[in-house]
């Protein structure tokens, strides 16, 4: 079972409906028990990184995912708000967040004209091979809302990037941990083949 977790907030369901398409068994939750049991585990949404914060620490889910699920092994996926809150702290709300990685998330540069957030569709260079872009193009692109960017402090980290205004990391991994700023869940059929390949990776195969 995949267990998406439930922070209150966030597409959710948007995301388990995409999950169950694709052929997976998977569950939203805030259960800490199913989440320790499950087989991997999917940090989805939208929303502010200070109040993402709150309410995983109202639920206990901080401590469980830096401390219990990353360490595990199982693999782990981040999506949007799931992609910040890895970091150490983030410039929106200056909110510390779970310092899994080192980093921080930055807000694009206004200054330079960019519409902030930035709404739509984007393509994405990979910078190194991971088994989720086995199946998809180089350059293919995908459904991006945000105004803020992770800023690992270890540029191993970063194995894609894409462009506004400045060229930023998309999507960072490490060890079972992987995580993209765009939506997979919206991002069609490249974005389904990532999400496929996330749910039958083994981390061990990176």
């Amino acid at each position: 079972m995949i267990a998406i977790i439930d922070y209150r907030a966030g597409n959710l369901q948007s995301v388990l409906r995409a999950v169950e398409h694709l052929g997976h068994e998977a569950k939203i939750t805030n259960d800490a028990d199913a989440i320790r049991s499950a087989e991997r585990v999917i940090f989805p949404g939208v929303g502010a990184a200070g109040a993402t914060m709150e309410s995983l620490r109202a639920l206990g889910l901080d401590v469980l995912l830096k401390d219990e699920v990353f360490p595990s092994g199982k693999p782990m996926l981040g999506i949007c708000i799931g992609i910040q809150v890895i970091f150490e702290r983030s410039e929106e709300d200056d909110a510390e967040c779970l310092g899994i990685l080192p980093g921080r998330v930055k807000r694009f540069d206004e200054s330079r004209g960019l519409k902030i957030p930035q709404i739509g569709w984007n393509n994405v260079t990979f910078a190194r091979p991971h088994p989720m872009f086995a199946d998809v193009p180089d350059g293919a692109h995908y459904y991006f809302v945000n105004s803020y960017y992770p800023a690992p402090s270890d540029p191993g980290l970063v194995y894609a990037t894409s462009e506004y205004g400045d060229v930023f990391p998309c999507v960072v991994a490490k060890d079972n941990l992987v995580a993209t700023q765009f939506h997979l869940e919206k991002s069609g059929p490249v974005g389904l083949k990532m999400l496929d390949s996330f749910c039958k990776w083994e981390p061990g195969a990176c």
